[in-house]
Protein backbone atom coordinates (compact mmCIF):
# COMPACT_ATOMS: atom_id res chain seq x y z
CA UNK A 1 0.00 0.00 0.00
CA UNK A 2 1.23 3.47 -0.96
CA UNK A 3 1.57 6.37 1.59
CA UNK A 4 -0.71 9.20 0.77
CA UNK A 5 2.73 11.59 0.15
CA UNK A 6 3.57 9.11 -2.55
CA UNK A 7 1.06 10.26 -5.25
CA UNK A 8 2.75 12.14 -7.57
CA UNK A 9 3.31 15.15 -6.27
CA UNK A 10 4.79 17.95 -8.23
CA UNK A 11 8.04 19.66 -7.13
CA UNK A 12 8.32 22.98 -6.21
CA UNK A 13 9.63 24.37 -9.06
CA UNK A 14 6.24 23.32 -11.04
CA UNK A 15 3.32 25.12 -11.27
CA UNK A 16 -0.81 24.62 -12.12
CA UNK A 17 -0.74 24.97 -16.07
CA UNK A 18 -4.09 26.84 -15.63
CA UNK A 19 -3.85 29.10 -13.03
CA UNK A 20 0.12 29.26 -11.81
CA UNK A 21 -0.54 28.60 -8.27
CA UNK A 22 1.48 25.77 -6.52
CA UNK A 23 0.36 22.25 -7.03
CA UNK A 24 -1.98 20.38 -4.57
CA UNK A 25 -1.41 17.09 -3.20
CA UNK A 26 -4.37 15.90 -4.11
CA UNK A 27 -4.84 17.61 -7.78
CA UNK A 28 -1.23 17.48 -9.10
CA UNK A 29 -0.15 18.81 -11.38
CA UNK A 30 -2.80 21.23 -10.71
CA UNK A 31 -3.74 23.60 -7.74
CA UNK A 32 -7.06 22.54 -7.13
CA UNK A 33 -10.34 20.57 -8.38
CA UNK A 34 -11.45 23.48 -10.18
CA UNK A 35 -8.09 23.95 -12.61
CA UNK A 36 -8.25 20.19 -12.92
CA UNK A 37 -11.97 20.57 -14.38
CA UNK A 38 -10.87 23.17 -16.40
CA UNK A 39 -8.75 21.10 -17.92
CA UNK A 40 -10.83 18.00 -18.41
CA UNK A 41 -13.34 20.35 -19.68
CA UNK A 42 -10.61 21.97 -22.05
CA UNK A 43 -9.78 18.21 -23.59
CA UNK A 44 -13.39 17.13 -24.03
CA UNK A 45 -14.20 20.15 -26.00
CA UNK A 46 -11.78 19.80 -28.42
CA UNK A 47 -9.72 22.92 -27.16
CA UNK A 48 -6.56 21.34 -26.29
CA UNK A 49 -5.48 18.29 -29.59
CA UNK A 50 -2.87 15.89 -30.06
CA UNK A 51 -1.64 16.59 -33.73
CA UNK A 52 -1.45 14.19 -36.00
CA UNK A 53 -0.01 13.17 -39.55
CA UNK A 54 -2.54 11.99 -42.63
CA UNK A 55 -1.57 9.11 -44.13
CA UNK A 56 -1.71 10.78 -47.11
CA UNK A 57 1.03 13.22 -46.34
CA UNK A 58 3.38 11.21 -44.69
CA UNK A 59 3.17 8.71 -47.74
CA UNK A 60 3.76 12.58 -49.88
CA UNK A 61 6.74 13.03 -47.70
CA UNK A 62 8.57 9.46 -48.12
CA UNK A 63 7.81 9.57 -51.72
CA UNK A 64 9.62 13.09 -52.31
CA UNK A 65 12.72 11.98 -50.36
CA UNK A 66 13.44 9.10 -52.58
CA UNK A 67 13.56 11.23 -55.45
CA UNK A 68 16.28 13.25 -54.26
Amino acid sequence: MTSPNNDNTATKSEKCPICNAAPANGYAPFCSKRCADVDLHRWLSGRYAIPAADEDDSEGAAGSEENQ
